[in-house]
């Protein structure tokens, strides 16, 4: 059984393709916050290889075929923002304001939980790229010379925090414009954060599809200065 599906150049990404579709099934089927596909995908996709005893390369092989789309879907968050370019240039000041905030703030709880547990330099400046998609963020753990593999896990942590949560602390703290969402949203928890903006509304989705964006470009140069911290 376990050679039917390593012999598959396509296991890898039928396995998560297959595993993402359940877990649209579910969420249909039950509207609770945890029962998120992109959750269940990770979680079913993670019980199938230790139960078939199938190692990451293996899986990978045939997966990595599906994180070639990532860049080209990033970009295509633009289509949104055109569509809402008038309300850009109306909340012009505000908006980018408002990311650069989310960005500072970014930086300085990492650094603030970097001092508390005592983090040497790299394990810091691995943690920094977090809240930036992962197209971005791996490139700038490499030049940090962070731990890749843990920055990636971070990311998507963070990312999935943001789709499961949103939402829910939107409601919380009282953040009802959905410019404010938009941002605030887009900034902290980049294109998986994106996803339930768009779920959201149109203008959501779109000034979240702006934040992923400019907030990955403010993040790569605060890094600079905010490397040399520790």
């Amino acid at each position: 059984m376990k050679e039917l599906f390593t012999g598959s150049l396509f296991f890898g990404g039928a396995l998560s393709i297959g595993m993402y579709a359940i877990g649209l099934f579910i969420k249909k089927k039950c509207s609770f916050f945890l029962f998120n596909p992109v959750l269940i995908a990770i979680t079913g996709t993670i019980a199938t290889l230790l139960i078939l005893d199938i190692d990451y390369a293996t899986y990978n092989s045939g997966a990595k075929y599906i994180t070639y789309l990532l860049t080209p879907a990033t970009v295509a968050l633009a289509i949104p923002l055109y569509e809402q370019v008038s309300l850009l240039r109306k909340n012009f000041t505000a908006i980018m304001v408002g990311i650069a905030s989310g960005v500072l703030a970014s930086f300085c709880s990492i650094f603030a939980l970097a001092l508390l547990f005592a983090l040497n330099h790299t394990q810091y400046v691995t943690l920094l790229p977090k809240s930036i998609t992962t197209a971005i963020g791996i490139g700038l753990s490499q030049e940090l010379n962070g731990y890749v593999a843990i920055t990636v896990s971070a990311i998507i942590i963070t990312g999935l925090f943001g789709n499961i949560a949103a939402d829910l602390l939107c409601r919380l703290f009282g953040i009802k414009h959905p410019v404010a969402k938009g941002i605030s949203i887009g900034t902290a928890t980049h294109v998986m954060g994106t996803a339930k903006a768009m779920e959201m509304g149109e203008i959501e989705g779109a000034m979240s599809s702006l934040s992923v964006a400019v907030a990955g470009f403010m993040t790569v140069g605060a890094a600079i200065f905010f490397e040399h911290l520790i």
